[in-house]
């Protein structure tokens, strides 16, 4: 096992144990998009969670040298859907696998009232507004209010851990 301490600068170590530790961390994949004028805009994030349930609340977090942290700001809303063990290929289509101009071509892609867009067949989906949000460690953290939300009881998630797909099983 390897110790170490937080120094007041990352080194190489300290980063590479970090990135090790997290890839241990089990995750839900979800998808994060957002729309404007035409446009729309997605990314694969497993830094989503529940903030609060009154009001309820969740908490994104998306690069802030991002189009689509700029086109959350600008739109003042975001959706983003809990994805499906099945849903493995738009997960890899929104982390970057695929061209940017591809990626709404994966999955089964609709619209919120809002316009925001909404994939069908996610365990779950919100069409949220943008509360409050922080900037740091190079990131946005973005509070949303679900306006709309959408649930399928009957499928497994998509987990992200130790750098590969896997799904839930009871034990």
């Amino acid at each position: 096992m390897t110790l170490h301490t937080t120094p007041a600068v990352s080194s190489a170590g300290i980063q590479q144990d970090f990135r090790d530790a997290m890839a241990a961390l089990a995750a839900t994949t979800c998808v994060v998009t957002c729309h404007e004028n035409g446009a729309r805009w997605g990314r694969t994030v497993t830094a989503v969670f529940s903030l609060a349930v009154e009001p309820p609340a969740i908490l994104v977090s998306i690069r802030a040298d991002s189009e689509l942290a700029d086109m959350i700001c600008r739109t003042a809303g975001f959706s983003f859907a809990m994805l499906s063990e099945s849903q493995h290929a738009v997960a890899d289509a929104f982390a970057g696998k695929v061209a940017r101009a591809e990626r709404f071509q994966h999955g089964d892609w609709g619209s919120w009232p809002s316009g925001m867009p909404r994939l069908s067949g996610a365990v779950a989906a919100m069409d949220c507004t943008l509360g409050k949000h922080l900037e740091t460690s190079g990131h946005i953290l973005f509070v949303g209010h679900p306006q709309n939300i959408t649930l399928d009881g009957k499928v497994r998630p998509l987990i992200w851990h130790d750098r590969t797909f896997n799904t839930v099983q009871p034990l």
